[in-house]
């Protein structure tokens, strides 16, 4: 008996749940969680656009991948206009912590510079270098590794335009 009031009370629950998508109570009704994101957001910006780039083992040249999210970040700063940009730079955790300090503001100085030449303004932008200090995933695999050999954009504020 217990049993079956619970089936029903969790019957009933389903059922209100339905209509009131069905009235357009809930607009996201749980398919798509970005979609109440506007693309001007910088959730849209983080999720859609991408605040990050990966970068190869020991290295700070931007591969094809780096350059097309750099270049869609572009698009999407000149669009809707920011007030200040900090491109940390990342490293994984293997060499010294100095190694990857430098590691880290090479790779954020790469992606500032490609920024610049694409036409971002050097006056919004600056680096920051956390090394191996914040690492996304942390194991001494090379899957956390490869997720740690990062830069991310971050944005701050909006223009003043």
């Amino acid at each position: 008996m217990k049993n079956l009031i619970i089936i029903m009370l969790l019957l009933s629950f389903i059922s209100a749940c339905s209509e009131l998508g069905e009235r357009g109570g809930n607009k996201n009704s749980g398919n798509d969680p970005y979609a109440d994101i506007t693309e001007s957001s910088l959730a849209y910006f983080s999720n859609s656009i991408g605040d990050t780039v990966l970068f190869t083992v020991n290295q700070s040249s931007l591969t094809s991948d780096a350059r097309e999210i750099l270049t869609s970040q572009v698009a999407w700063i000149k669009e809707n206009g920011v007030g200040t940009v900090t491109i940390e730079g990342h490293a994984d955790e293997q060499g010294t912590r100095e190694y990857n300090l430098a590691l880290g503001a090479r790779r954020a100085t790469a992606v500032r510079n490609y920024l610049v030449s694409q036409g971002i303004s050097e006056d919004i932008l600056s680096v920051v270098t956390y090394g191996k200090e914040r690492p996304l995933k942390i194991c001494s695999e090379e899957s956390c590794w490869s997720k740690n050999r990062r830069s991310v954009t971050a944005i701050s504020g909006e223009s003043g335009s």
